[in-house]
């Protein structure tokens, strides 16, 4: 039985984010995003996720209140929501609705992690590690299992008979089925460790082709799996920390009781390769990302890899629409190569915001270089401010940022 005043807490914290969703801006951002995603954008748009948020209480904005942990997981949603409103919400779309996970269980590929980590501040949870190589021989292949995916139904009922009883009358209550994640290499990453990995490919490449092959069967397993049970999510909002609005999907097939692959967009990368050739990026990732790709509707492409230099091997995907540009990628290349075929997705440096004195013209002309560089060569633009894992205790620091990528963005 749910505890009255954890109820009441919810409620409150729904309630106002019921009426933040009903502002006319919500529409409007919807609207750019769309504009955006058909390539067709009317301004760059701008988006920050991924905060260090033990960082961000200071005003105890974010204390939480409710004892039960289920309540606490939709608190610390919902406070989190109503934080970045009111300090940083450049482009963000607050909608009347709470998404609840279904219950399914993915019995991933049977590798268990082996690893050693270190923190330089026990509160944030951005670490070290240093992982164990687990495939050495060819005898450990055999560790590779096929993913498994379950449903329960009974608890998946369970939670949205709770979410019901919290939220009816103030937030639409969604169930939300897996948002698929698709890459091979970070993984392998913690399977092997990167330097291991990086080495196997020139010393050992047919035992990766032959990794790399059981992991592409076991993922188009995983989705067919999750088309037949019905438990992939709907047409998303968010798609790797920028909007997925989009007037293409999820298409007129659409069944919202059993969503297949080509209703959603799709999240690929590679970032430990950023640092082979283009041709054994090729070989090595786009190869085997390909088959992954075409099933899906629409395909965000790349993190933190610089995907300057191989834009032409990215093009082979079918179906991208976004490619990341990240703090190491050579910009005046990257935007003469991808021109206005896709949105350039430009992750800004986060070091800037990690001081203890915010350089204001330092991160003004970072974003102008970039807004220009985009203009001059057709690009459709975004700005996403990501991967922060520390602001110095310097909370302000993002609504500062916010503030002048939304003066750069929507200056004429």
């Amino acid at each position: 039985m749910l505890n009255r005043n954890d109820r009441e807490i919810l409620r409150a914290l729904a309630a106002e984010v019921g009426e933040i969703a009903a502002l006319p801006v919500q529409a409007e951002k919807r609207a750019l995003w769309r504009k955006l995603n058909a390539l067709r954008p009317e301004r760059p748009m701008v988006m920050i996720d991924q905060v260090c948020w033990n960082e961000m209480n200071a005003n105890d904005e974010l204390t939480l209140r409710c004892t039960d942990a289920e309540c606490l997981d939709y608190e610390t949603k919902l406070r989190r929501l109503l934080y970045q409103w009111h300090h940083f919400p450049v482009d963000m779309v607050v909608e009347p609705s709470i998404k609840i996970p279904k219950a399914v269980e993915n019995s991933g590929f049977g590798i268990a992690t082996e690893e050693e980590t270190a923190a330089t501040d026990p509160q944030n949870a951005v670490v070290s590690h240093h992982y164990r190589n687990q495939f050495e021989t060819e005898e450990d292949l055999e560790k590779i299992r096929m993913p498994v995916i379950r449903h329960d139904s009974r608890e998946t009922g369970r939670r949205l008979e709770t979410a019901h009883e919290i939220f009816d009358g103030l937030l639409e209550v969604i169930p939300w089925g897996v948002e698929p994640y698709l890459s091979y290499w970070d993984p392998i990453a913690t399977w092997m460790g990167a330097e291991n990995a990086l080495l196997a490919l020139m010393d050992r490449p047919e035992f990766m082709h032959r990794l790399l092959k059981q992991m592409q069967t076991g993922y188009l397993s995983m989705l067919d799996q999750l088309e037949e049970q019905g438990v992939l999510c709907g047409p998303q909002e968010i798609i790797h920390c920028t909007g997925g609005y989009t007037d293409e999907l999820p298409g007129p097939d659409y069944d919202p009781g059993k969503p297949r692959t080509r209703n959603i967009w799709m999240f690929g990368l590679a970032q430990m390769l950023g640092m082979v050739s283009p041709d054994m990026y090729r070989e090595f990732e786009i190869d085997y990302t390909l088959p992954l790709c075409e099933r899906f509707g629409m395909v965000y492409y790349g993190c933190c890899d610089p995907l300057d230099d191989r834009i032409a091997e990215v093009r082979m995907l079918p179906h991208v629409r976004k490619i990341s540009m990240s703090p190491w990628a050579k910009q005046e290349r990257g935007a003469e190569e991808i021109s206005g075929d896709f949105v350039f997705s430009r992750k800004p440096n986060p070091a800037f915001v990690a001081v203890d004195s915010l350089d204001r013209d330092l991160v003004r002309n970072d974003l102008l270089t970039t807004r220009n560089l985009c203009r001059k060569n057709g690009c459709p633009l975004e700005f996403i401010l990501k991967d922060i894992s520390t602001v110095r205790h310097h909370p302000e620091h993002l609504s500062e940022w916010a503030k002048i990528a939304m003066e750069v963005a929507q200056e004429p």
